[in-house]
């Protein structure tokens, strides 16, 4: 296994992507993600305090309260293109390892400050050495990226007015943060 750190969180064209970078290994490892597992590795990184726990404070507080903690996380395999991750817990003396994607192990290891390892098979088939200029690159979206948000949040903002009148309030919860992480996106860039 090689020991990797978490080195960022950057937005490209295609989504959300987590660099692991090798200690060691001058090798990264790039994960794509969904954007709730993003959205939660951004707020504990950035160190936002949310006033509600978020499903990954949620599990760390049940695993603390129940005296199990994250001893480490493994990115063990990749299959037809899918990464396959394990958290590794320590409950009671012993080890219990728990199948898991990588993005939810990372934002719970994160959260518990587990270390990181990648399988040599995996950093060899799909780890790579970045220039900086190419992870630049990928912060920048396209140029017609603002445009398609813009009007992604339009239509948004009509499914929030319907969900509200037809009293849907747990859509109308998403919708808007979805909305307001658009709008976030902008205001950053």
């Amino acid at each position: 296994m090689i020991p990797v750190n978490f080195d960022k969180l950057l937005l490209s064209n295609m989504g959300f992507i987590i660099l692991l970078k090798g200690e060691e290994d001058e090798r990264t490892l790039p994960i794509f993600i969904g954007t709730v597992e993003a959205q939660s590795i951004a707020l504990y990184v950035s160190s936002v305090k949310m006033p509600r726990p978020l499903t990954h404070d949620l599990m760390k507080n049940v695993l603390e309260y129940l005296e199990c903690g994250v001893t480490r996380i493994e990115v063990c395999d990749i299959v037809e293109g899918t990464f396959i991750a394990r958290l590794i817990l320590r409950y009671d003396g012993s080890e219990i390892e728990i199948d898991s994607r990588p993005s939810d192990a990372i934002a719970l290891g994160l959260r518990f400050g587990a270390p990181i390892f990648v399988d040599e098979k995996v950093m060899d088939e799909a780890g790579r050495i970045f220039t900086e200029e190419e992870t630049e690159l990928a912060k920048q979206p396209e140029d017609n990226q603002k445009e398609k948000d813009e009007s992604q949040i339009d239509s948004l903002k009509r499914d929030l007015e319907n969900a509200v009148s037809e009293e849907r309030y747990e859509d109308a919860a998403k919708l808007r943060d979805e909305i307001t992480r658009l709008e976030n996106l902008h205001s950053e860039n």
